[in-house]
């Protein structure tokens, strides 16, 4: 089978397999704790009743139109099976996605990967796209003050990129100029700091939003080790035939 054929097959493969795998997690760890915090925004975002004009006007009239507007412009999937849908479909595109870039990074190894190899390397996803963003970008839940969304990404597909880079020096270059340069892409990030959320009051308790970035960094970690190891076995068995 060829190279090409061998990377899609075995991370469509892989990429269904932990996509299902990472919704179950989050059935069992994010998903209740996000539905908590949801309970918060919505009372924050309930408009004020609006005093009637006169006493034969109900004082709720105004706003039932207004959250009836809202609700028009903002669609959101229902809950039960349409939104477990939803997420299980972004679960899996996603883990396709980064399972193409692990089998494509396989194919250019040019040797047989382990899986304990492939766990490396969904190790090292973990370190790229998890925990060096993590730490300036906590994971959030619905109602807390967050910054600007464009500079929230910029900043972290930067830091993305700076850690990736840094590993790459650090393990496969062995010279100390590699060392220094490696170590200071990956703290210059932090170094220029996270964009930072407006002050203001959220509902949403401290001990929620904790809980939330526990659970969503392990369920993470859980994501990229089993990505990694089960991409190295997948591309190894497929290429094989």
């Amino acid at each position: 089978m060829s190279v090409f054929r061998s990377i899609v097959f075995s991370a469509a493969l892989a990429g269904v397999i932990t996509g299902a795998a990472i919704t179950g997690a989050q059935m069992v760890g994010t998903i209740p704790l996000i539905q908590k915090s949801e309970v918060y925004e919505r009372k924050a975002e309930a408009p004020a009743a609006v005093a009637p004009t006169d006493a034969t006007q109900p004082a709720h009239t105004h706003d039932h139109g207004a959250a009836a507007h809202s609700h028009e412009a903002e669609w959101e999937p229902a809950e039960g099976f349409q939104r477990n849908a939803f997420t299980t479909g972004a679960n899996i595109l996603t883990a396709i996605g980064f399972a193409l870039l692990l089998a494509g990074i396989f194919a250019l190894r040019g040797r047989t990967v382990s899986w304990r190899e492939g766990l490396f390397w969904g190790l090292g996803g973990f370190v790229v796209f998890t925990a060096a963003p993590g730490l300036g970008l906590p994971p959030e839940l619905p109602g807390m003050p967050v910054a600007d969304l464009s500079l929230r990404q910029t900043w972290w597909v930067s830091t993305a990129c700076a850690t990736a880079a840094g590993l790459g020096l650090l393990v496969f270059r062995k010279a100390s100029w590699a060392a220094i340069l490696g170590l200071g892409l990956i703290v210059l990030p932090h170094l220029i700091g996270a964009p930072q959320a407006p002050a203001g009051h959220t509902d949403v308790p401290e001990a929620l939003s904790h809980s939330f970035v526990v659970a969503a960094t392990l369920t993470s970690l859980l994501f990229w080790a089993l990505l990694g190891v089960l991409t190295s076995i997948a591309f190894q068995r497929i290429s094989r035939t």
